[in-house]
C-alpha cells in the first residue's frame, strides 16, 4: 500500500508543479490577494469629501471648521454659499458630507444655549454614513467641551477646579491602537486558504475524470482508499504550506502581532483542512467537468465566508442564519486564527473551535468518501 501511495504523491506533485500556470496559482495569488485584501478590507476611512455651508461667518463657526478641515478623517472640498448647492453635490457623489451652520451659532454659544449643526450624510453606503457620524460627533463633542472651559475661563477661573466632570479612559485590550487591519488580516489567511484548498482539490479529481485518465489509473492494482489518499493528501500539504505563507506575509508585511503558540495555530490549520479536503472532495463527486466544479465550489465558498463573521458580524444576522453558521469550518478556525494572533490564547480556550471542527471535517470526508466510492462504482 505505502508503495503505491507513494508513486501516486510523487504523479499528482509532478502533475502539480509541471505546469508554469499552477504553480504561479499556488503561489502568486495568494501573496497578491493578501497584499490586496489587506489594504482594501478596512472599517477606517480617511479624505471624506465634504462641504461646508457657514451662514454665520463668525470665530466660532471658523474655528468648528478648522477642526474638520485638520482632522485626517474629513477633506472640506467645497465651501458653499446656498444651501440648495448641498443636494446637488450630493447627488453627484462629489461630498459624503455636509455641515451647515445656520446664522446665529456663535450668538447661541455666548448665551450659553445650545448651538445646533445639521450634517447630511450621504447613506448610499450605510457604512461608511455611520463611521463618519461617529467622527462627526467626536469633532462636535470636542469642540463643545473647549469652548466651554474656555468661556468658563474667561468668566470664573475658579470653576474650573471645582467644577464636577466624568473623563472617559479608554483601554482597549488585545487591539490598543483600534486598527481594523489587525482584526481582517487574520481572517484573510483563513479566507484564502478555503478558496485555493477547495478548488484546487475539486478540480484535480474532477480533471482526471474529464481528460479520460480516472479509468486508466482504476484499472491498476491501486485500491480505492489508496486512490483517495493520493489525491488529497498533496493538496493538505500544499494548503499547509500556503498557510504559512499568507500566515507570514500577513504578519511580517501588515505588522499584525502573534502573541500566541504556533503548534495551536498549526493544529487549527490542520483541521480546517481537513474540513475542506472534504469539501473539495464531495464536490468533486456531484460534477463531471471542470466548468461544473467551479460554479459548485462558489456556491459552497461565498455562503461560508459570508457565515462565517469574516465581514459581517454573526450577532447582526436573523436568529435562523445564526444557526447555519454553526455548519461553516471557517467560524471557527477565525476564532482560533484571531485568538492566538491577538489574544495569545491556548487550547484551554480554543477547546471547543477544535472539536468542532474535528466533528465536522470527520463528517464532510465520512460523506465524501462515501460518495466518492459510489461514484467510482
Amino acid at each position: 500500500m505505502l508503495a503505491r501511495l507513494k508513486q501516486m504523491l510523487i504523479k499528482e506533485f509532478i502533475q502539480v508543479f509541471r505546469d508554469k500556470r499552477t504553480r504561479f496559482v499556488l503561489l502568486g495569488p495568494p501573496i497578491i490577494q493578501m497584499l490586496v485584501f489587506g489594504y482594501a478590507a478596512t472599517f477606517e476611512i480617511h479624505h471624506v469629501p465634504t462641504a461646508v455651508l457657514d451662514l454665520d461667518h463668525s470665530q466660532e463657526s471658523r474655528e468648528l471648521i478648522s477642526r474638520f478641515t485638520s482632522s485626517p478623517y474629513f477633506d472640506v472640498q467645497h465651501q458653499l454659499t446656498d444651501y440648495r448647492q448641498v443636494g446637488d453635490l450630493i447627488d453627484r457623489g462629489d461630498v459624503t458630507v455636509a455641515l451647515r451652520i445656520n446664522a446665529g451659532f456663535a450668538q447661541n454659544f455666548r448665551k450659553g444655549q445650545t448651538a445646533p449643526v445639521q450634517v447630511i450624510v450621504d447613506a448610499t453606503n450605510s457604512n461608511t454614513a455611520l463611521i463618519a457620524s461617529g467622527y462627526i460627533n467626536q469633532i462636535a463633542l470636542g469642540f463643545a467641551k473647549d469652548y466651554q472651559q474656555d468661556r468658563i475661563q474667561r468668566i470664573s477661573p475658579q470653576m474650573i477646579s471645582i467644577m464636577p466632570s466624568v473623563e472617559l479612559e479608554q483601554r482597549p485590550w488585545y487591539n490598543p491602537d483600534l486598527r481594523s487591519r489587525w482584526f481582517f488580516v487574520p481572517g484573510i489567511v483563513g479566507s484564502l486558504t478555503l478558496v485555493l484548498v477547495v478548488t484546487l482539490t475539486a478540480f484535480a479529481v474532477v480533471r482526471e475524470r474529464e481528460i479520460g485518465t480516472l479509468e486508466q489509473i482504476m484499472v491498476t492494482p491501486i485500491r480505492p482508499i489508496e486512490f483517495i489518499l493520493g489525491k488529497t493528501l498533496p493538496f493538505f500539504l500544499i494548503g499547509l504550506f500556503d498557510v504559512s505563507l499568507i500566515a507570514t506575509v500577513g504578519t511580517l508585511w501588515f505588522q499584525v502581532p502573534f502573541r500566541g503558540q504556533i503548534t495551536v495555530l498549526f493544529m487549527g490549520a490542520i483541521l480546517f483542512l481537513l474540513c475542506m479536503l472534504g469539501v473539495g472532495l464531495l464536490i468533486s463527486t456531484v460534477s463531471a467537468t471542470q466548468q461544473q466544479a467551479m460554479v459548485t465550489s462558489f456556491f459552497f465558498i461565498m455562503p461560508a465566508v459570508t457565515f462565517s463573521g469574516f465581514g459581517f458580524p454573526i450577532s447582526t444576522m436573523p436568529q435562523w442564519l445564526q444557526y447555519l453558521t454553526y455548519l461553516s469550518p471557517l467560524r471557527y478556525f477565525l476564532v482560533v486564527l484571531r485568538g492566538t494572533y491577538l489574544k495569545g490564547v491556548g487550547l484551554d480556550i480554543l477547546w471547543p473551535q477544535m472539536m468542532a471542527m474535528l466533528a465536522l471535517g470527520v463528517g464532510l470526508l465520512t460523506v465524501a468518501i462515501l460518495r466518492f466510492h459510489k461514484a467510482l462504482d
